[in-house]
């Protein structure tokens, strides 16, 4: 991995840029969803969402989220980047793969829309709208601070 050492600052861009877009959807998705639980099933407002939401997920996040892990992959193999026996890593790491599980959902909660399905109201969708956000500060945290570093 050596051979990557010389692109380190662009793929720290890219990492940076790539979990950017992918957290604005992880904000935004569940949003629509809030949005989307408050028309008819099968009206055109809800056929509009149903479209914002497979576009968001399928041409931003997804993408977004498969770039962050492999650059943030490659990022971490470099000789030096981590301590593996640092606990901050570790979390950092656990919380990632909740965030992975979050966007798995989201994609799970798109599918019951684009069914015309509600199989959670409204305030469910409010409370998993701020689920990202608590993930977020978990990782941005450990990857800065690197807190129980020793």
């Amino acid at each position: 991995m050596n051979a990557f050492l010389p692109w380190f600052p662009w793929l720290k861009v890219l990492h940076i840029l790539a979990f950017t877009s992918w957290m604005a959807g992880n904000f935004y998705l569940p949003r629509l969803f809030v949005y989307h639980t408050q028309v008819a099933p099968g009206s055109p407002e809800s056929a509009r969402f149903q479209i914002m939401e497979r576009r968001l997920l399928r041409a931003i996040m997804t993408p977004a989220m498969i770039v962050t892990l492999l650059s943030g992959a490659v990022l971490a193999s470099l000789p030096g980047m981590i301590d593996w026996s640092a606990p901050w890593w570790w979390i950092k790491l656990f919380t990632v793969l909740l965030l992975c599980g979050f966007h798995g959902f989201c994609a799970l909660w798109r599918r019951d829309f684009a069914e015309d399905r509600r199989p959670h109201p409204e305030r469910f969708y409010r409370i998993a709208n701020e689920v990202p956000t608590l993930l977020m500060i978990v990782i941005v945290i450990m990857i800065v601070a690197r807190p129980f570093s020793g």
